[in-house]
């Protein structure tokens, strides 16, 4: 697998942003990653695209939700986003890649 496809997209919330507290001097970011990555993967990823050393890494499964469209349900797919924690000093500009 090329490590460039691991991570999809970064998540970019209001929950997320909560994450990184100034006062704690803590950098975490979210990022939704593919189904099949699991976490030395997306550590080897971060180091390859950006530069930077995840100090842990939280996976989480996300669910896809059921909508219904008239007597039609549909499920919108489950996906993985990864929590992100990287050491002090450390940061990442997903605009840009190393």
């Amino acid at each position: 697998m090329n490590l460039h496809d691991v991570l999809i997209s970064p998540m970019m919330t209001e929950k997320t942003e909560a994450l990184k507290s100034p006062s704690e001097n803590v950098n975490r970011y979210t990022v939704k990653v593919r189904t099949d990555a699991n976490k030395e993967l997306i550590r080897q990823a971060l180091h390859k695209i950006y530069r930077v050393d995840a100090v842990k890494i939280n996976i989480i499964n996300v669910r896809g939700k059921t909508k219904r469209f008239r007597q039609d349900h549909f499920r919108s797919p489950s996906w993985k986003k990864a929590i992100v924690t990287l050491s002090r000093g450390q940061k990442v500009d997903f605009g840009k890649s190393a």
